[in-house]
């Protein structure tokens, strides 16, 4: 509590002063603390300005002011004296006529106001307005005399004011108040100011009386004029609207000058039209101006009877999370205040339905009111039907006037400052500002305030509560807790070293993150060294940082999230991304960085300077819009079903965990304004032109008549070595071949990549053999294409020609990304070299390459446009091939398979991995979907979707992305073959009911996001094939389904989800139309493995759970059922004589091709993927 002896002002909160002299409450009052105020100040000038403006506050040199005033009064009066040819006395005589105490020249009677008056005294018996009382007594003066009292009556001081019980003293020179009756008889306070004084009323605090001070005497009432100019330039007239309407000709004679001006002008000329009140409608269109807004210092009798909110942001560093802005609530009554974090605006709504459940839970009472300011989240048709639905009263601020919403204002002003103070405090990184809201708020609700006179929030809240349950610590300090891991042993360390980031809100712990194994601790058994920032003063890491002295711009992978039920929390403190968030204000503009200088090749007249300009200085006082690339981080999410409840990344191995955060610690640039700003794309950008130039890619010429340009594009990706190391940041320059004219432009295009399911085989083979895998990139590989065609493109962006060239464009020489002819002719070229070297290309995939030498030992080569896998026996051939291929081409060896077209490759002594965790994850970050509630099933059983299935959508487009990059994740997750080929039908136009089921399966994905492939190192041989069929599952056109699962060993290598092309008549039918097509899945993997060098000797299994489609495929008989499937009936009738294909009956409970035909419920979905071997190498513990 405050001091009880020093006074406390009831309206501002503050110790020292009265509510009476409180100068927010009573401006005027300012003056009593202006101490240089020069004595000869005109009184005449101060009363103006105290009637016009109520603030009579002292210019800083006002001899100055009063010098400039007289000097413009005598060329006024000199210009009016010449316009009426009418002589005038000089100002400077007139001005100098001063009246005194003892001689008043005013016809007005001339008050005195005297404090060591007993009684108000005067010796003119006129002033009397009621009849005199005869008295006998006497009067002592200030000189010792005395004088006899004759009457005593009322007088009017002036047309409101009646001063009683004055006396009447004969030939008494003076009329003076007693400022002591005064007071007590008006129940008013006299305040004597420098240069004047007020008569202030003690109930409604208003300005009833005025005077002003001359020659040390204080006068009741406006001062006389002591200016001549008025009677020179005023006509002779007591008509106040001739008076007011000559004041105005005036106002607008000098520029309309302030009216306070006008005031030490013509003081008559104000006296004449006081009762006036002088409005220009020039000056409010011209001057207009705010008014001050008086605080309101009222607090409500209860808790929760007010609700003051507000919303902070966007912040200009994103929270890993995604979270750029945060919600408060804050209690009017007892000041306590509760903080969530949001990711968009909207989301203020979820986030207040959760507070006043929380509150009617825990407090057993409701918020009668809430108090914000006009944002959309407040004033959206969501909001208020809540509002309404609870019985809410909504109080808005008026619009551009925060002022109204000042307590939210002014704790969001608190939090930050809180925040900037922590942060700085230790060093601590900017990318920790959620962490540090949270505790200043943690901090707030427990610290005194002043306005709650000395008590904390917390207390008002719950007075019974305890404060600190534990110690408070230094924010961002170091910090070491107990490991309690079930994995640590005897020779592990026995504690963690983390970084302080606050106070559980769950538990009564401490939080405490460790940035190496990015995990968030919530212990008591912590040790701090709070003399110790964990991150050093130079240090320009940010949260992914590996320990305090290794610079890392980026995290891990996801870190591991915790939901507080109070206040949102994340469970590891997020990762600085380069990336910032989505689209951030800001009002500093970025300049864009100068490509370095090169020597670069003279004849291509091609200089490194950028097209994109560096922008100037914006004049404009609105921030600039920057767009920049979204947040792809979800761990600190008020959801009630974190990411980190399904996936977890402490089972990996130290080398494969620094791998897979080393993919989400590099963000690639969209733009190439984005990636001129960062010089680690710049040197990539500089480094692909200096490798186009050497190669003579174009000439640049003037495009001739007729001709058309082709455009190109930059391309950004980043190349990682084995140990997870970055290798490069690659920049590719990338034709825009669509605009290419077929026949024109380009003839031939046709260029084989490597299938998929290659790629599974070769991994399977590497698995079950312990060969090693190996991937090199080849840098502009489309650059070794010749290219025949005659095409001209665009200069690069980013780049100019100068000089003699300006102006030119490229005429290509060689083959470039992009272009439609550039993969035939790559491919063409790396054919050639690599059959050089006596490789034998595959007939079942011309992909695919082998070496083998006369002792066995075999070389597997495997290329995807640029990228290459390499495997097999024979290490020094191996290494041979590696050489031989560096002479020919620029070719970077990047270690062990880990990466590859997106599918992440881990490998341990078990077996090798095959998922798209990383992939997964950024498509739930990108759709909004990482705190989605999961779903037990990708699709549900009961769904059938048909093309009338809800309402057409307005952006098909948003639907086809969605569904194509579901496509590709079903390279590795057979789960999701079948939905995802049910959805696919319905590209062409896409309705709701098709949305909602896209959306059931991102929901699906966040239960298993790093489910994938495993192959077991254990050898593996024989082919066999699962295949099943839904008979007529198609509400559309009533065509089954075929579904099939072909299995090497136990590896499972390819699989498929497709609708028959025609309808079956019998399910019998439908069943040897997907034996057939897994026929001929068998006989091509067959053939690759004979090229490989794996024969398969013996038959392959064709598993059906069919009875009449096996034993149709094994008589001889044809049934009249069967005559319109003779041709499929022969071919696998065919492949059993022959032996290479042995039909067999599987029960459905051993079906695993039973998934890839139907949506299946929860319990018969997890038997499939068991059976299909598939394993969640990320699956928390």
């Amino acid at each position: 509590m405050g001091d009880s002896r020093r006074p406390i002002c009831h309206h501002c909160g503050v110790v020292g002063h009265l509510k009476a002299r409180c100068f927010k409450l009573h401006p005027e009052l300012r003056q009593t603390v202006h101490k240089n105020r020069p004595p000869n100040f005109s009184s005449t000038c101060t009363a103006a300005l105290a009637e016009t403006t109520g603030n009579s506050a002292a210019l800083s040199d006002f001899s100055r002011l009063q010098a400039q005033i007289g000097q413009l009064q005598d060329q006024l009066g000199s210009l009016v004296a010449r316009a009426h040819d009418t002589p005038i006395a000089p100002t400077a005589t007139i001005a100098t006529v001063t009246p005194t105490a003892c001689h008043v020249t005013s016809e007005a009677p001339t008050w005195v106001l005297d404090s060591g008056a007993n009684d108000h005294m005067t010796g003119e018996s006129s002033l009397f307005s009621s009849p005199l009382i005869p008295i006998t007594q006497s009067v002592c003066l200030a000189d010792n005399s005395t004088s006899h009292i004759s009457h005593k009556g009322d007088v009017f001081l002036s047309s409101d004011i009646l001063l009683s019980s004055v006396l009447h003293v004969p030939n008494f020179a003076f009329n003076l108040l007693s400022v002591s009756r005064l007071a007590k008889s008006l129940n008013c306070a006299v305040i004597f100011l420098p240069y004047h004084c007020l008569l202030q009323d003690l109930n409604s605090k208003k300005i009833f009386g005025r005077g002003y001070e001359r020659d040390g005497l204080y006068y009741f009432g406006e001062p006389p004029p002591t200016s001549g100019l008025q009677a020179s330039i005023l006509p002779h007239s007591n008509s106040n609207v001739f008076s007011l309407k000559t004041l105005t000709l005036w106002h607008a004679r000098l520029g309309h000058v302030n009216f306070q001006y006008l005031c030490l002008l013509f003081p008559s000329l104000i006296k004449t039209c006081k009762d006036h009140k002088f409005q220009c409608v020039v000056c409010e269109l011209s001057k207009h101006t705010r008014t001050s807004y008086i605080p309101r210092m009222h607090r409500t009798s209860s808790i929760f009877d007010l609700i003051h909110s507000d919303v902070w942001g966007p912040s200009p560093v994103m929270a890993f999370s995604g979270h750029r802005y945060y919600v408060t609530f804050i209690d009017d009554h007892s000041r306590c205040t509760w903080v969530y974090l949001l990711k968009k605006k909207s989301d203020v709504l979820p986030l207040f339905t959760q507070f006043l459940q929380m509150i009617k839970t825990q407090f057993n009472t409701v918020v009668r009111a809430i108090r914000s300011d006009n944002g959309g989240e407040y004033i959206s048709d969501g909001f208020c039907s809540q509002l309404n639905q609870k019985g809410i009263l909504q109080q808005l601020s008026c619009p551009y006037t925060p002022e109204q919403n000042g307590v939210a204002e002014r704790k969001n002003r608190h939090i930050m400052s809180i925040v900037r103070c922590l942060l700085s405090g230790m060093h601590v990184p900017k990318s920790y500002w959620h962490m540090a809201v949270l505790t200043a708020v943690y901090l707030i609700n427990r610290t005194p305030s002043r306005v709650l006179h000395g008590m904390a929030p917390l207390q008002i809240l719950k007075p019974d509560c305890i404060l600190f349950s534990i110690l408070p610590r230094v924010f961002g300090c170091t910090c070491f807790v107990q490991n309690r891991s079930p994995h640590r042993t005897k020779l592990d360390n026995k504690s963690v070293k983390c970084i302080f980031l606050g106070y559980s809100a769950m538990s009564k712990a401490y939080r405490c993150y460790d940035p190496v194994s990015r995990h968030l601790y919530h212990s008591l058994d912590v040790t701090f060294f709070e003399d110790v920032p964990f991150y050093s003063t130079h240090s320009t890491l940010q949260v992914s940082d590996l320990s305090p002295s290794i610079e890392i711009t980026s995290p891990l992978a996801r870190p591991v999230p915790i939901f507080d039920s109070m206040v949102p929390e994340s469970s590891s403190p997020p990762v600085q991304r380069s990336s910032p968030p989505l689209q951030v204000y800001t009002r500093r503009p970025r300049t864009q960085s100068p490509l370095p200088d090169s020597s670069l090749d003279p004849g291509s007249g091609m200089s490194p300077t950028p097209l994109v300009s560096t922008p100037p200085p914006p004049t404009s006082r609105y921030p600039s819009r920057v767009r920049q690339a979204p947040s792809r981080f979800g761990w600190l999410s008020s959801t009630n079903h974190p990411i980190s409840q399904y996936i977890s990344y402490f089972g990996l191995s130290d080398s494969y965990r620094a791998f897979i955060g080393k993919l989400e610690s590099v963000s690639i640039p969209r733009s190439v304004s984005a990636a001129l700003q960062d010089p680690k794309w710049v040197t990539a950008m500089q480094a692909e032109m200096n490798a186009l130039q050497a190669n003579q890619t174009w000439e640049l010429v003037p495009l001739p008549a007729g001709e058309k340009t082709v455009g190109c594009k930059w391309v950004f990706t980043v190349k990682y070595m084995a140990d997870s190391s970055v290798d490069r940041y690659k920049a590719r320059l990338v034709a825009k071949g669509f605009t290419q004219v077929p026949g024109k432009d380009f003839g031939a295009t046709f260029a084989p990549v490597a299938k998929l399911t290659s790629v599974r085989l070769l991994v399977s083979l590497a698995a079950s053999h312990s060969w090693p895998l190996h991937q090199l990139d080849i840098k502009n590989a489309f650059l070794h294409g010749d290219l025949l065609e005659t095409i001209y493109m665009d200069t690069p962006p980013g780049f100019r020609a100068e000089g003699e060239y300006a102006g030119k464009v490229c005429r290509l020489r060689k083959s470039l990304y992009g272009l439609k002819q550039s993969p035939r002719a790559w491919f063409s070229r790396f054919s050639e070299v690599i059959l050089s070297m006596e490789f034998v290309r595959c007939h079942s995939d011309h992909t695919c390459f082998i070496r083998r030498r006369l002792d066995g030992c075999c070389i597997i080569l495997l290329v995807y446009v640029d990228d290459i896998i390499l495997t097999g026996d024979d290490a020094p051939g191996i290494s041979q091939v590696k050489q031989d291929l560096g002479k020919v081409f620029d070719v970077k060896d990047l270690g062990s398979l880990r990466y590859f077209l997106g599918i992440e490759v881990a490998r341990s002594r078990n077996g090798i991995s095959l998922s798209q965790r990383k992939y997964t994850l950024d498509l739930l970050q990108d759709t909004g979907m990482l705190g989605c509630r999961p779903a037990s099933t990708p699709m549900d059983p009961n769904l059938k979707l048909s093309t009338e299935s809800g309402d057409l959508l307005l952006n098909p487009s948003m639907y086809q992305r969605l569904v194509g990059r579901l496509i590709y994740l079903t390279n590795t997750r057979p789960d999701l073959t079948f939905v995802v080929s049910v959805v696919s039908q319905f590209m062409h136009a896409p309705r709701t009911a098709h949305l909602d089921a896209v959306y059931h399966i991102l929901r699906y994905l966040k239960t298993s996001p790093g489910l994938g492939l495993f192959y077991s190192a254990s050898h593996q041989s024989g082919l066999s094939c699962f295949t099943d069929a839904d008979y007529a599952g198609s509400q559309t056109d009533r065509r089954s389904t075929t579904g099939l699962s072909t299995f090497y060993g136990n590896h499972l290598i390819s699989w498929k989800s497709k609708k028959q092309a025609v309808v079956s008549r019998s399910s019998a039918e439908a069943e040897y139309r997907a034996m057939a097509q897994g026929t001929c899945e068998i006989l091509w993997l067959r053939s690759i493995l004979n090229e490989l060098g794996f024969t398969e000797k013996d038959s392959s299994q064709l598993f059906c759970d069919n009875k009449s489609a096996i034993m149709l495929a094994s008589d001889s008989v044809l049934h009249e059922r069967s005559k319109h499937i003779e041709v499929d009936i022969h071919f696998i009738r065919e492949k059993i004589r022959s032996g290479i294909i042995v039909p067999s009956f599987v029960p459905s409970s051993d079906q695993t091709a039973d998934v890839l035909t139907k949506p299946v419920g929860p319990s018969l979905l997890q038997s499939s993927i068991v059976k299909l071997g598939l394993i969640d190498i990320f699956a928390p513990a």
